[in-house]
């Protein structure tokens, strides 16, 4: 694509499409462009009004219609020449004011961070997608006219534009199915980023060039000769790697260049789709196909609606040929993807599917974006979701479902939907039972088992790959956290109302919302998550609530401990330095945002806090305790091969989960195990302790209590 010198060039290529009308209209948007940007110059010391009338050009070769020209006409225009939205409306319409408003960049707000800011513009580009999808095919051209003029700038300041390119745009172009665009996003990113890799490279390929026409001339000739006999007109065409897909294949397969170069690429393009199944028959039958090397992205679309037939074959001399069929639409689309929905305006199904797929994508990122904590977090996910590989996997009833390669059960729950991920329990792959976390395969049949009141386990965060399922599992967890830490405060403050001989039930209504209101809460449950997490001491609000902020804070009496479940959640944590178990003495410190952390009575660092004893809570161990807790036992045995086989064996047998095990010698003779589980209690800990002393080798078994 050549940039467009002049608005007679970009005029006479619009007269191929639009109507007289329309050219006209874009014509006017350049003439108020050149008046708006006046006196304006770009580094290249070119007038301003040069790059709309480039990005307008670029549209312009993808058949884009006349809104979205006129958007790229004027899509700097709010932000540099103080015209307002309003103008550009009563000049051009409203759609046309929405695009521009969509384009344009974030300058008012302050960031702390550079990352911070292109997140945030990235999420108000989103919301603008979701208006008018063209938003998105504008700033894309906008970027790409930018990188091919990246020479004038700093090389500090063109080198983050690189990288920005390739983590964010060039992705989102191939999720559109801009291949061309893609292509030389990645190409110009590439060598902004390793100009001395990419010169390299570009003189490897031109060597290769040569060496390689003869052959490739002499398979063509085959193809064609073979594709005329048998009847049917194609266009064959050889394909030619570009520069960034060859340095990722050498940095990632670990492959040198020539192993690279060895693959001969050809391109057949057919007049219907009944005709590409036929030209995969001949090509077959010309040369031998590699087993397992098919896909018919005919039938199953990937998820940027690309469509062709790929198959690999091993030529003369055993030369490995990658072959992919096509129609023309199918190749527009392959190339222009979305935007090839406005060059068929027809009923093609094949356009209405692409531009519904960016529709869906879109709505996608609107879920995760309501979904997401902040812009750093939903810009992470929409990285995870750009995904360059796909697998389809089947529904127990046959529905296909496109999901990132390395997706779990668990993403496919999630994909189904968010219900159904959040109460999945277990799932069944091609009618076995399976871990949830075992990568799927394409081709697959997945069937998920969901239980009520089941929820999301914070595991899965280790093996779920696609932005929806972590998103959902990251939302779910919050609110279970708030959830935790509203009915643990609640229970505080219950605690220490009941030493003053007081319940939150007996404090009326209005002087609570009073009490609310004054501490600036939106909500009792907002109170109450305060407390749990620390950050508010539950003796001084009951004080408060009660009317007796002048007297000295009341220590809470320890008839009323609360008591522990083990069934808290998120805001209960149990002390690393002590490991208390259930039987333990326990007694509870309030840490700001951790909540509530469980110490044995009698450790040693509890003995420090006292000195913050309002910040202490007296608790018990419910007499019916859930869940397993972490031990430490110190074992002293006899320096004999295998011992560490043997303890581990033991345990095991009992049932019981290792977390960790160390050993460091004490002398020649003995040395140390040091081993972390998981028990029930004191009874079940002593146990596994009897089992151990009772082995042969083993001296001495202590729990390590500080």
């Amino acid at each position: 694509m050549n940039a467009v010198q002049s608005i007679d060039a970009l005029t006479n290529t619009l007269h191929t499409y639009l109507t007289p009308e329309q050219s006209n209209t874009v014509r006017r948007a350049y003439y108020f462009a050149e008046q708006a940007h006046f006196g304006q110059l770009r580094r290249s010391g070119e007038p301003y009004v040069t790059h709309p009338l480039a990005v307008a050009g670029i549209l312009a070769d993808m058949h884009m219609d006349h809104q979205s020209l006129i958007a790229a006409m004027l899509h700097d225009v709010i932000e540099d020449t103080g015209i307002p939205k309003s103008a550009i409306g009563e000049q051009f319409g409203a759609p046309v004011a929405e695009l521009v408003d969509g384009v344009s960049k974030l300058t008012q707000m302050e960031f702390e961070s550079l990352e911070e800011k292109q997140a945030e513009n990235f999420q108000k580009m989103a919301l603008a997608m979701a208006r008018d999808i063209r938003v998105i095919l504008v700033k894309l051209a906008d970027r790409l006219h930018n990188m091919r003029t990246l020479g004038v700038l700093q090389t500090g300041k063109a080198k983050r534009i690189a990288r920005e390119t390739l983590d964010i745009y060039a992705p989102i172009a191939m999720r559109l199915g801009m291949n061309n665009v893609r292509m030389e996003f990645e190409d110009l990113g590439f060598s902004a980023l390793h100009p001395m890799r990419a010169r390299r490279i570009e003189a490897a390929r031109r060597n290769a060039r040569g060496h390689r026409k003869e052959l490739v001339d002499k398979i063509r000739q085959q193809i064609m000769a073979t594709l005329e006999r048998e009847g049917h007109h194609a266009e064959v065409v050889g394909r030619e790697k570009h520069l960034y897909s060859i340095y990722k294949k050498m940095k990632s397969k670990r492959k040198s260049f020539s192993e690279i170069m060895d693959i001969y690429a050809f391109r057949i393009i057919v007049d219907s789709v009944d005709t590409c199944y036929r030209v995969l028959g001949c090509v077959h039958s010309l040369y031998k196909p590699v087993p397992g090397e098919f896909k018919d992205y005919i039938a199953i679309p990937k998820a940027n609606g690309y469509q062709s037939l790929h198959t690999v074959l091993m030529g003369m001399h055993g030369v490995p040929i990658e072959i992919q069929i096509r129609t023309q639409e199918m190749e527009d689309m392959a190339n222009d993807g979305i935007a090839a929905h406005w060059l068929y305006k027809s009923d093609s199904q094949t356009s209405n599917g692409s531009h519904a797929r960016a529709r869906e994508w879109v709505q996608g990122l609107l879920e995760m974006q309501q979904r997401a904590g902040n812009s750093l977090e939903f810009i992470e996910s929409v990285k995870i979701d750009l995904f360059p590989d796909e697998i389809y996997v089947f529904s127990p009833k046959g529905r296909i479902m496109e999901l990132p390669r390395g997706a779990t059960a668990v993403d496919f729950a999630y994909a189904v939907h968010t219900d159904v991920g959040n109460s999945c329990v277990a799932c069944r792959i091609n009618r076995r039972l399976a871990p949830l976390s075992e990568p799927l395969q394409s081709g697959q049949t997945v069937e998920i088992l969901t239980a009520q009141g089941a929820s999301p386990n914070p595991s899965w965060f280790n093996y779920a790959v696609t932005a929806k399922a972590r998103t959902n599992i990251r939302h779910f967890l919050k609110n279970q956290t708030r959830d935790d830490s509203v009915a643990l405060g609640r229970r505080l403050l219950d605690r220490a109302l009941a030493a003053r001989d007081s319940s939150l039930e007996t404090i009326p209504e209005d002087e609570l919302q009073t009490f609310i209101a004054e501490h600036q809460y939106a909500s009792l449950d907002r109170l109450l998550e305060d407390i749990a997490r620390g950050n508010r001491l539950p003796a001084i609000t009951a004080q408060q609530m009660l009317g007796e902020a002048d007297e000295e804070p009341m220590e809470p009496q320890d008839k009323h401990p609360v008591a522990i479940r083990g069934t808290e959640g998120f805001m209960l944590t149990y002390a690393k330095c002590c490991h208390p178990i259930p039987g333990d003495p326990i007694e509870g410190y309030l840490s700001s945002e951790k909540g509530v952390v469980v110490h044995r009575e009698r450790c040693h660092n509890l003995n420090e806090m006292r000195e913050n004893s309002e910040r202490l809570v007296a608790l018990r161990w419910d007499d019916q305790v859930e869940g397993e807790y972490a031990v430490e036992l110190r074992i002293e045995v006899e320096n004999r091969r295998g011992m560490i086989a043997v303890i581990a064996t033991r345990i095991n047998a009992m049932g019981v989960n290792i977390e960790k095990i160390t050993t460091d010698d004490k002398d020649y003779q003995f040395t140390y195990v040091n081993l972390e589980m998981l028990v029930q209690n004191r009874v079940h800990l002593a146990r596994i302790m009897k089992r151990l002393r009772s082995t042969n080798s083993v001296r001495k078994v202590i729990r390590i209590k500080n």
